[in-house]
């Protein structure tokens, strides 16, 4: 007969895996968080001048990306090359030396992106920095 007593351990909570599922959680919501940063806009409606509609598009350059990669600039004429450096003398001939000529790329759906983002990068080295995107409405469509 065995007539010790036995000793009894205490009953010990480890805390790490808890505190371990806490920040996990705390990265988990931080990144998942997203913050809205509310900002007043100061908006300018555009006033309807005497300006004659074709006067204004003289001052637009239009850049076309064909699905092969080819580049015409303002409807028709086509850049021997695709290459930067010719691109960026076709631009800088259109500007003038203006910065505020707005340019409009209109690439084919089925253009590569580097190719239309060739022409941004050209096009802001240059110094213009309107630069939109055309698009069209889809079929169907009102």
């Amino acid at each position: 007969m065995n007539l010790r007593q036995r000793r009894i351990d205490k009953a010990e909570v480890n805390l790490t895996p808890l505190i371990d599922v806490v920040f996990l959680l705390l990265i988990f919501f931080m990144v998942s968080t997203t913050f809205e940063s509310r900002s007043r806009l100061k908006v300018e409606l555009p006033e309807a001048t005497t300006e004659h509609e074709k006067d204004k598009q003289m001052n637009i350059i239009k850049v076309q990306v064909s699905a092969d990669g080819s580049i015409s600039l303002n409807d028709g004429n086509v850049l021997v090359s695709s290459t930067p450096r010719i691109l960026r003398q076709a631009l800088s001939e259109l500007a003038q030396g203006r910065n505020d000529v707005p340019v409009i790329i209109k690439a084919d759906a089925q253009a590569s992106h580097q190719s239309v983002m060739t022409v941004m990068d050209v096009a802001s080295q240059i110094g213009l920095s309107k630069i939109t995107f055309a698009a069209r409405k889809p079929v169907g469509s009102d």
